[in-house]
C-alpha cells in the first residue's frame, strides 16, 4: 500500500470539504473531493477508498433537523455499500453535520456490529443559540478510537446549534463501559467540564464531544479538527508566539494535533492494507 484514498462528500449544503481535503493531504492521503450524486449515480466507486469522511455544514439546510436528510438519502441509495466498506476494515470520519448524519443513520454507536439501529440523538443546544468557540477536550485513553492514538487532550473549534448528544443510561452506560466516550469537553486544566457552559458548550450528556464504535473505526465528533491545521489556527497563536520570542525560541510550526488525528488514520490503513 503506497496511496490512501480518501473520499469527502460534498453537495447540498455541505461546507469544510476543502478544509477537510486539505488535511487529509498533510496527513499523507490523497484526498478526493465528490458530489453524493456521484455516488448514488454509480460514476463513482466507494470500494476504491479507504477513508469515507463526511464534513461539516448544514446538509439540507438542516430543514427537518441536522443531518435527518443526509441520513435518509444515504441509508436509502448507498447503506449497504457503507455498510460494506465499513466491512472491509475501512476507516469513516463524521465531522459535525457529519457526526449528526452517522447516529442519524444508526452507524454510531455501533454496537455489537449492529450499524443500522439508531441509539443516539444529538439535539438544539442547551443555550438556545448557535456556538461559534474553541473548548478544551479530554481525550479517553482507552478508547479503541485508531485516530486519537498519542492523543491525550486537545483544543478545537466547534460551530453548532445542535451538539447536545442525548440518549438513554442504558445507551450511555454501554458507551461509557465500551471506552466508546472518545472526546468528553473539559475545563481550562482539561477536567471534566460537567455540563458547566461555556466549557460544554451544548449540554451534552456526560459532556460527550465524540464516540466511536466498538471497533474504533468509526469516529464522529462535533468539534472540527479539520479546523487546527497549523499552529496559527489556534486562538492562543499569538500569545505562545510572543512568549516564545521573549524567551529566545523558534516557533514551532509542526504537525498540529489536528492533522495529527488525520494523519492516525492515514497511518492505520497503511499498516492494514
Amino acid at each position: 500500500m503506497t496511496q490512501v484514498n480518501a473520499l469527502i462528500l460534498t453537495g447540498f449544503g455541505l461546507n469544510c470539504d476543502y478544509e477537510t481535503a486539505m488535511v487529509f493531504e498533510l496527513a499523507g492521503a490523497v484526498s478526493h473531493r465528490v458530489h453524493i450524486n456521484s455516488l448514488i449515480d454509480g460514476k463513482v466507486d466507494l470500494g476504491d477508498y479507504h477513508i469515507l469522511a463526511l464534513g461539516g455544514g448544514f446538509s439540507w439546510g438542516d430543514d427537518h433537523g441536522a443531518g435527518v436528510i443526509q441520513a435518509l438519502k444515504y441509508n436509502n441509495h448507498l447503506g449497504d455499500d457503507i455498510r460494506t466498506f465499513i466491512s472491509q476494515g475501512k476507516l469513516v470520519i463524521g465531522i459535525c453535520n457529519g457526526f449528526q448524519t452517522l447516529v442519524n443513520m444508526g452507524l454510531l454507536p455501533g454496537f455489537d456490529n449492529d450499524y443500522q439501529a439508531r441509539s443516539v440523538s444529538i439535539t438544539y443546544n442547551d443555550c438556545g443559540n448557535f456556538r461559534d468557540q474553541w473548548v478544551h477536550l479530554a481525550v479517553n485513553p482507552n478508547s479503541p478510537c485508531v485516530f486519537t492514538k498519542g492523543i491525550d487532550a486537545v483544543d478545537f473549534p466547534v460551530r453548532h446549534g445542535e451538539g447536545k448528544l442525548v440518549t438513554t443510561e442504558e445507551t450511555l452506560g454501554a458507551l461509557q463501559q465500551n471506552n466508546q466516550v472518545v472526546f468528553s469537553y473539559a475545563d481550562d486544566n482539561y477536567h471534566p467540564a460537567n455540563g458547566a457552559f461555556p466549557y460544554n458548550p451544548n449540554g451534552s450528556m456526560a459532556d460527550i464531544a465524540g464516540i466511536c464504535d466498538e471497533t474504533g473505526r468509526i469516529l464522529g465528533l462535533m468539534p472540527h479538527p479539520e479546523a487546527y491545521n497549523h499552529p496559527a489556527n489556534h486562538p492562543d497563536w499569538p500569545r505562545q508566539k510572543e512568549i516564545l520570542k521573549r524567551q529566545g525560541k523558534g516557533v514551532d510550526t509542526s504537525m498540529t494535533l489536528g492533522v495529527t488525528l488525520f494523519k492516525n488514520g492515514v497511518d492505520y490503513i497503511l499498516s492494514s492494507f
